[in-house]
């Protein structure tokens, strides 16, 4: 069983309502000693381009894609926000027992930086921003952002894919979270990286650029994971 630094093991956060002990209390320190920092997964979209099914409730390894989104973010030992909009009860009932925080986002329908300015109103810290409908955003690909910003507190980072291709998660600087309250449209929060130093965290093949926003999508991504025969 891989593990993410200071011996936590991937897959031990599955059993409902854990908790690693790195975010129990009131003093939390986020993982590998970052004070404070969370993770946001940005899970209030529409889906409108899904035909009906909801994305974010797709199947990958036996969960719910938003599900699996929030395992994989809980294992760092971060404290772990989702965005919902309002109402998403099959949503927030996906994230059921797992210590997520919830942020609802009631002008979800204005666009992607209305999730940001809800942030705003919550994070306080560096935030590590991913997207739920990316499958392949997984614990060890959020341990290599983590730990980029360990040794760089004040700059953007920015994942890409493995040939350089500018992708998702972003972790932004506590010094940029505030400004988020300013943003608009559906843009998310690109303007706030205008003038900033973005230093690349490559991660493993088209990891960082890999959304699934269509059925077809689906159906090609699930295409090639199948074992050659099966």
């Amino acid at each position: 069983m891989r593990r993410c630094n200071r011996g936590f093991r991937v897959g031990m956060f599955a059993r409902p309502g854990f908790r690693h002990p790195a975010v129990a209390g009131s003093r939390f320190r986020g993982s590998f000693g970052v004070t404070g920092l969370r993770i946001a997964i940005l899970a209030a979209g529409a889906s409108a381009r899904m035909r009906g099914r909801d994305k974010l409730l797709e199947e990958v390894e036996g969960l719910s894609l938003l599900r699996l989104a929030a395992t994989r973010a809980l294992a760092t030992g971060c404290r772990v926000l989702v965005t919902l909009p309002v109402p998403a009860p099959l949503r927030a009932a996906a994230l059921g027992g797992l210590a997520v925080d919830l942020v609802p986002v009631a002008d979800a329908g204005t666009g992607m930086a209305a999730s940001f300015r809800a942030l705003a109103r919550t994070a306080t810290g560096p935030l590590l921003v991913t997207l739920a409908d990316m499958p392949e955003i997984d614990t060890p690909a959020l341990c290599r952002l983590i730990a980029a910003h360990r040794a760089a507190p004040d700059l953007v980072l920015r994942a890409t894919a493995s040939d350089g291709t500018p992708g998702q998660p972003v972790l932004f600087p506590a010094r940029l979270v505030p400004a988020m309250a300013g943003l608009t449209g559906d843009t998310g929060a690109r303007a706030l990286l205008t003038g900033e130093k973005v230093r690349a965290v490559p991660l493993p093949g088209r990891a960082a650029v890999t959304d699934l926003d269509t059925p077809e999508d689906w159906a090609a991504w699930r295409a090639g994971r199948r074992p050659e025969g099966g």
